[in-house]
């Protein structure tokens, strides 16, 4: 009588253990450290690139000209942008200037404190490399480059840059994340569900 007594004593103890990492572990979280590397590295590619285009533009196109890439569908163009993304608000470049300060900065703060995820990384980086390229604009010479003008005929879209479109990426990559949180790590219930049955078994 004594041993089987014992023997329950020990599985509520094992059961008790198995329980134990699943009810304490934070929703949502997946382990590991955030993927700082494609992060900073994507943010620089955008950033690069986002400067050296534009500095081709100032060197080769003069304001006004317009240069024909895909005959009226495309064309480049000299814009100097005031305001902020797609030239929304102009005459406000020392304002936007503050705030991609804030902006960048809460980039980073969220990447840190984020779940380990690779869409979540690119996008941010993304994101990341669109502000500071379009700041920079701002704090040089107080206006934004933008460059590409498309459209056709009268019907043109807003005059935008590389970090532009890599701020418009971005975007679309955070709204597909807010459909399927998954992509940034988080643990549906259903997931979790087969871990929580498991322990129970073991009681």
């Amino acid at each position: 009588m004594p041993d089987s007594v014992d023997g329950g004593g020990n599985d509520l103890e094992d059961a008790a253990a198995q329980r134990q990492p699943t009810d304490t572990a934070p929703r949502g979280a997946t382990g590991g450290r955030p993927r700082w590397g494609p992060f900073l590295v994507l943010a620089g590619v955008v950033l690069v690139a986002d400067q050296l285009t534009k500095a081709w533009i100032i060197a080769n196109v003069e304001p006004g000209q317009q240069l024909p890439v895909v005959g009226d569908l495309v064309r480049l163009v000299f814009s100097r942008n005031t305001g902020a993304l797609f030239g929304l608000f102009r005459d406000n470049a020392t304002l936007f200037g503050i705030v991609s300060i804030g902006v960048i900065a809460a980039i980073a703060v969220y990447h840190a404190r984020a779940p380990r995820s690779a869409v979540l990384s690119v996008a941010l980086g993304l994101l990341l490399g669109g502000a500071v390229g379009n700041l920079m604009d701002r704090v040089r010479l107080g206006y934004v480059v933008d460059f590409v003008d498309a459209g056709i005929g009268d019907l043109r879209f807003y005059t935008f840059n590389v970090a532009d479109s890599a701020i418009s990426g971005a975007l679309l990559l955070m709204l597909l994340i807010a459909f399927r949180p998954s992509l940034a790590g988080e643990v549906r219930p259903a997931e979790a569900a087969p871990a929580v049955a498991g322990s129970d078994r073991g009681g």
